[in-house]
């Protein structure tokens, strides 16, 4: 592409075609975010799930900002700051996910057969992120500064968006659906503390503070694209809602199972690792109660 605009320019009888299918690339965009604007004032639930993870995922920029004037969470502090997330997103997975796809199956004419196609979409929410996992390079937070070479930065943010996408997914759905019970401020709560670790983390591996933080936010940006394919499902699911919302708590349990509890539960914090999870999980008890 880069060779292309080249080539255009060093021809200036050509230059105008250039222009011209910019002109037509800027019309289409236009277009699309119109139409998309039309669909989400259509579909006020579907525009509020789009909003609610957009919130989530600016909070994780918000929580980036203390790397401008404060120095690194030191590694006491790690452990119960994501056991904490991840006690959260386990609630938000139960309370908000889980729970109201259990409830709309029990009403529903076929439990049985609706009940085991939601259990079907729950384990294939889990194996759709173990899949992404195994398949995209990345590498996780937890190991900068863990050993002796430091990782990539672009893996680690590889790491980090494919742990946001299922969090901006279940926000999407639930908000949508209007089973939120809270789950988008508590993700957003939860996502303030996972902000600091992300942008402490780019700073050990050299970039500068500000850096650091638009990183931060960047990586939380991906939650609305997550979040729209959630409005998305939600939005055309039907009566299959159910399948939808387990699809959404199996992707967040697999993040909780397989990077939340591992990070916070290292030899020698595991105490702290388990504070903070139940305290998670009951702040989102409490907020799905309010909610």
């Amino acid at each position: 592409m880069t060779q292309l605009v080249i080539q255009h320019y060093a021809r200036p009888n050509a230059r105008r075609h250039l222009w011209i299918g910019m002109a037509m690339a800027l019309v289409g965009i236009a277009f699309g975010l119109e139409q998309a604007a039309d669909w989400l004032a259509a579909n006020p639930m579907a525009a509020r799930g789009l909003a609610a993870s957009l919130l989530a995922g600016a909070a994780t920029g918000l929580g980036a900002l203390p790397v401008l004037f404060l120095r690194r969470p030191s590694e006491k502090l790690m452990a119960p700051m994501l056991g904490l997330a991840g006690g959260m997103m386990l609630a938000a997975s139960l309370f908000s996910l889980l729970v109201p796809a259990v409830q709309q199956v029990a009403a529903s004419g076929t439990p049985w057969m609706l009940g085991t196609a939601t259990a079907a979409a729950l384990l294939a929410g889990a194996a759709a992120m173990q899949m992404l996992d195994r398949r995209l390079p990345h590498e996780h937070v937890e190991s900068v500064e863990a050993r002796g070479m430091m990782p990539n930065v672009t893996l680690v943010v590889a790491a980090i968006s494919i742990h946001n996408v299922p969090e901006g997914l279940a926000v999407g759905v639930a908000a949508a659906a209007g089973a939120d019970h809270g789950m988008s401020l508590g993700i957003a709560l939860q996502n303030i503390p996972e902000g600091w670790i992300v942008a402490s983390a780019m700073i050990a591996l050299g970039a500068a503070p500000l850096r650091a933080a638009l990183i931060a936010l960047a990586t939380g940006l991906v939650e609305p694209v997550g979040g729209l394919f959630g409005v998305i499902a939600s939005t055309v699911a039907g009566g299959a809602l159910p399948l939808a919302l387990a699809a959404a708590a199996g992707a967040m349990l697999w993040v909780v199972s397989h990077e939340m509890i591992p990070a916070s539960h290292q030899p020698g914090r595991v105490g702290a690792g388990t504070a903070g999870l139940v305290t998670g999980f009951a702040v989102m008890a409490i907020l799905a109660s309010v909610f």
